[in-house]
């Protein structure tokens, strides 16, 4: 098997697509081990077969739907109304825009692909050079995963059998300490290089641009309110959230028509095919794992080494800081979760923390390169060479780490809100 995996990681580098590696490891356990290769269809279809990943396509569809609709700008304005007054005022916004994003896409690369656009454009505009521009879109995008609805946390609960609704209570608080950690740093790096800030407009522009973005800003509301209500679950709030975007591009703000659906119908599949085909080849391989005991295995190994949960969320830290330099975060989770979550569990780490832990791990991997693709999305954006954006984002890593510590650390962050409203 570590053979296998071996092979697996090469071919990574080797040129074919993940999902392809991951199907062909998978079946060359099978063939070695003399299992029958009927197995094979029936683990693909059954991964495809869940419930609770048919959010998956929907909230891509809807993070399409908010792009085309106009949404975008004004969720951009209202946050520059905000905070544009304090000093880097922008970036400061370009903050404030993703956490108002994330609770409606639940994607980083779809915030740093739609609202990002628009940021980076108007950051442009007022003078702030591409880099910093395309680095503080690229760390406020990491946000977007953390703060429900969250497409990393839908697949995370799938594979470790965990209470998505669960882990979307847990994200919202370390999603919150993101932002305010970020907008310290860029107030800190905005007072040492100088960058602009914008006088406060007035209570009048304040109101006009809250009247413009109100129903945008409902979006969040509704879903989470009728998700922790009881009245919709994560799979049923995904198709609301389609719904209601769709109401709000056609009727609402008018800057939609049907005659854009097919195209956005369209790149909806592709994304979403990609995911599906990581999730399909994942579960076979993350069968042949099962069967050749490597989880329990590794997970014997660690014990012998350490029985504290603490040394172990800090090697699991560096591992999945490690692998998400290399790899895609789905497809990272789709592999590791099998291995990693069922040894948590045996020393006693919460299920839904370590969720979180392990999909802000990843998220942070996403600005990190060489195999950054927030990184490599925003370098196309600001048009800017990918080793310049790299440089640029070093900074705000900082707070980022800084919020991972904490997670890592001090579970009540991740925890209360599940245990409060959940009872968990």
């Amino acid at each position: 098997m570590l053979a296998i995996l071996a092979a697996w990681f090469v071919s990574l580098f080797a040129g074919p697509a993940i999902y392809a590696a991951m199907g062909l490891a998978g079946f060359a356990f099978l063939a070695f081990a003399g299992i029958p290769g009927i197995v094979i269809p029936q683990k693909v279809a059954m991964a495809a077969n869940s419930f609770p990943l048919l959010a998956a396509p929907l909230f891509i569809l809807m993070g399409n739907l908010m792009n085309s609709a106009g949404i975008s700008v004004r969720i951009f304005a209202f946050a520059k109304a905000i905070v544009g007054w304090m000093r880097g005022g922008l970036c400061q916004a370009n903050i404030v825009g993703s956490v108002i994003f994330a609770g409606m896409s639940g994607s980083a690369v779809a915030d740093a692909a739609g609202l990002g656009t628009v940021e980076i454009e108007m950051m442009k505009k007022e003078g702030y050079d591409a880099e910093t521009a395309g680095a503080i879109t690229a760390a406020s995008a990491t946000i977007g995963p953390i703060i429900p609805p969250s497409l990393p946390m839908i697949v995370y609960g799938v594979v470790a059998e965990t209470s998505i609704g669960a882990l979307f209570l847990a994200g919202v608080i370390p999603g919150l300490l993101m932002a305010a950690a970020l907008m310290l740093m860029v107030r800190h790096l905005a007072i040492r290089r100088g960058l602009p800030s914008h006088p406060f407009e007035g209570g009048r522009a304040l109101w006009r641009a809250f009247r413009d973005a109100f129903w945008a800003l409902m979006a969040p509301f509704v879903l989470l309110g009728g998700l922790f209500s009881g009245v919709f679950t994560p799979t049923e709030a995904a198709a609301v959230a389609v719904v209601y975007a769709l109401v709000l591009g056609l009727f609402v703000y008018r800057e939609f028509r049907f005659a854009d659906l097919p195209k956005l119908v369209v790149d909806t599949v592709e994304t979403s095919g990609v995911v599906m085909a990581l999730v399909m080849t994942a579960s076979l391989l993350g069968y042949c794992i099962s069967v050749s005991r490597l989880p329990q295995e590794f997970g014997a190994a660690l014990s012998a080494w350490t029985t504290n949960p603490v040394v172990y969320l800090l090697i699991v830290n560096a591992l999945l800081l490690a692998v998400g330099c290399f790899m895609e975060a789905i497809a990272a989770m789709l592999v590791l979760v099998p291995i990693l979550v069922p040894v948590a569990l045996k020393l006693g780490i919460d299920p839904v923390h370590f969720g979180l832990v392990f999909v802000l791990n990843l998220m942070i991997g996403t600005i990190t390169p060489p195999v950054g693709v927030v990184l490599y999305v925003t370098a196309k954006v600001a048009q800017v060479p990918f080793d310049r954006i790299a440089r640029a984002v070093l900074p705000y890593l900082v707070p980022l780490f800084g919020v991972l510590a904490l997670c890592t650390f001090w579970p009540p962050v991740t925890t209360f809100l599940p245990s409060l409203l959940m009872g968990r």
